[in-house]
């Protein structure tokens, strides 16, 4: 009589490692528990020497993402950021 083989139940594979939705840069961050890093991406340094915010989301009519402000220090955008964050959530 032929041995059986164990049926293997396993979700499609999204990526090299088989867990989905852990692509790109950002969820490298994210898994790493740097996650404060992926929020500071989204602040940019000028030429001018001033730091600009910009929304993690891309503004579908554009394609670009929104711009939040401009400040002179990355200490304001930052605090900005998370007044950003604040107001989302309340």
């Amino acid at each position: 009589m032929p041995r059986r083989q164990a049926i293997r139940h396993c979700r499609p594979q999204d990526n090299a490692n088989g867990r989905p939705g852990t692509r790109g840069p950002t969820a490298q961050l994210l898994r790493t528990g740097a996650r404060q890093q992926a929020v500071l991406s989204m602040i940019r340094k000028l030429q001018s020497g001033e730091y600009r915010l910009y929304s993690r989301k891309i503004n579908p009519k554009t394609g670009k993402r929104r711009n939040l402000g401009t400040f002179k220090s990355r200490a304001a955008a930052e605090k900005h950021e998370r007044a950003v964050q604040y107001f989302k959530r309340h």
